[in-house]
């Protein structure tokens, strides 16, 4: 197996998620007592984790680089950053390292495309329902999306940042996005891509009347792919 490096800490509810499903999936393949082979950088996510000026944009991105070099260094043969708001500076990371970065919004356009789906509602934190580096990769994949909820961005924003990433569960939050994917439902769309990795969280991804693609468990499964790769 294939060492796998996890930039993680953004947040640390999500890394504890990629985590688990990566090992539950290696244990799964290889059986008896088998584990996933990871080395994990925990970042503070106080320090980039609302990012939205340039200046922090690019302080983010050195952190990240930085951590993606040790975490090289360490063995890692490939990494994940652990996070859809960070893929922001994806480019940017991977130009510093020697391995292979697997981007979250790549694997989720190519499962996408595999299962037919061309129109869908991207859901997450404002930068990714907004900016171009996340929708930009999907389209890329024939993928065509709904325009940006505004509202919708600032009220995930809020959620996430003063409740998901502390681990706080709402029950208030939890009906807000039943029903607002009740109405994308009503959109005309075959799916919606929850891009954000803590949604999950307060989403049955499972109990929806709209298909869901978790960005989170799909990001972690194309991260056992790449272990378990001859």
């Amino acid at each position: 197996m294939k060492k796998l490096g996890l930039i993680g800490g953004l947040s640390w509810t999500s890394t504890a998620r990629y985590y688990q499903i990566i090992n539950q999936a290696v244990n799964r393949a290889k059986g008896g007592q088998h584990g996933a082979p990871l080395l994990i950088e925990s970042l503070d996510f106080a320090d980039i984790g609302r990012s939205t000026t340039d200046e922090e944009w690019a302080h983010a991105g050195d952190v990240l680089t930085a951590s993606a070099r040790r975490l090289e260094q360490a063995g890692a043969a490939g990494l994940l950053i652990c996070a859809n708001s960070m893929h922001r500076v994806y480019d940017e990371v991977q130009a510093g390292v020697d391995i292979p970065i697997i981007n979250i919004a790549d694997v989720v356009g190519r499962q996408m495309k595999a299962d037919g789906i061309r129109k869908a509602a991207l859901i997450g934190t404002r930068n990714v329902m907004t900016e171009g580096f996340y929708r930009k990769r999907l389209v890329s994949h024939g993928i065509s999306l709904l325009p940006p909820d505004l509202e919708l961005a600032e009220r995930i924003d809020r959620i996430v940042y003063e409740e998901l990433t502390l681990g706080k569960v709402s029950r208030n939050s939890e009906r807000y996005m039943k029903s607002e994917l009740t109405d994308i439902a009503k959109e005309d769309v075959q799916a919606a891509i929850l891009a954000c990795t803590e949604l999950e969280m307060i989403v049955d991804v499972r109990a929806n009347v709209l298909p869901i693609y978790d960005g989170t468990a799909i990001h972690a499964r194309a991260g056992v792919d790449f272990i378990l790769a001859d």
